[in-house]
């Protein structure tokens, strides 16, 4: 059967990718980030601290301290499916080389939040399959308007889920030093992708699109606490 051929070529200047093949890559990144088990590059920063009596023997902190961990857990699904959207469609292979750069990284974080999650009991959404979804839809529509609006929604997702991420510092059992040490971690990560999209040509998006992103995002943060 024959494909029909993209305009671009990899990354490395050789193989030149079908239609197919495009359609893979994500295909493929979909079903590893919903069912794989994730292995992290990076050791999880919770890894040498303990595990407190506060937490170990409080059945109400430890549901709390999931739901929050859930609701990340969703968030890194959403961005690994807006990061895949975008570069399905980026324009430029520089562009497309640091949004998965990004993904691949933030992968660390889906290892560290489903381990955590475990630990606590917990489960992860068992709306994931949706929040990818839609997600990827949102991240393919922003890589449209161009790899400069596209870099401009990863920084402003970035800003959004620190601001997030510091919410949930805030909320968090003060003896959790597990949880808060992961959290952390990637509220750093997050700010550091931010600000490379920024510094890559990232344009800020008008007001009305960062409004209906906050809304949307707490619509998925408040059902994924509990689902």
């Amino acid at each position: 059967m024959t494909t029909t051929t993209s305009h671009s070529a990899d990354e490395g200047g050789g193989r030149r990718y079908t239609l197919l093949d495009r359609l893979l890559v994500p295909a493929d990144q979909t079903l590893r980030t919903l069912f794989a088990s994730h292995v992290a590059a990076r050791p999880n920063p919770a890894e040498s601290l303990p595990e407190t009596p506060q937490i170990a023997d409080n059945p109400a902190a430890r549901r709390h301290a999931a739901g929050l961990m859930r609701v990340n857990h969703s968030g890194e699904v959403a961005a690994q499916a807006l990061y895949q959207g975008q570069a399905f469609v980026s324009q430029t292979a520089a562009t497309r080389a640091s949004l998965m750069e990004a993904a691949r990284e933030e992968t660390d974080h889906l290892a560290w939040c489903a381990e955590r999650i475990r630990e606590l009991g917990g489960r992860t959404s068992v709306l994931n399959p949706l929040w990818y979804a839609g997600s990827f839809s949102i991240g393919a529509l922003a890589g449209l308007a161009g790899d400069r609006i596209s870099l401009g929604f990863v920084a402003e997702t970035e800003r959004q889920v620190v601001e997030h991420l510091d919410g949930h510092l805030q909320r968090l059992p003060a003896d959790d030093v597990r949880t808060r040490a992961i959290i952390q971690q990637m509220s750093a990560d997050e700010e550091r992708h931010g600000r490379n999209a920024i510094q890559a040509g990232g344009r800020e998006l008008p007001k009305p699109v960062r409004a209906l992103m906050k809304l949307t995002a707490k619509v998925m943060t408040r059902t994924a606490y509990w689902l």
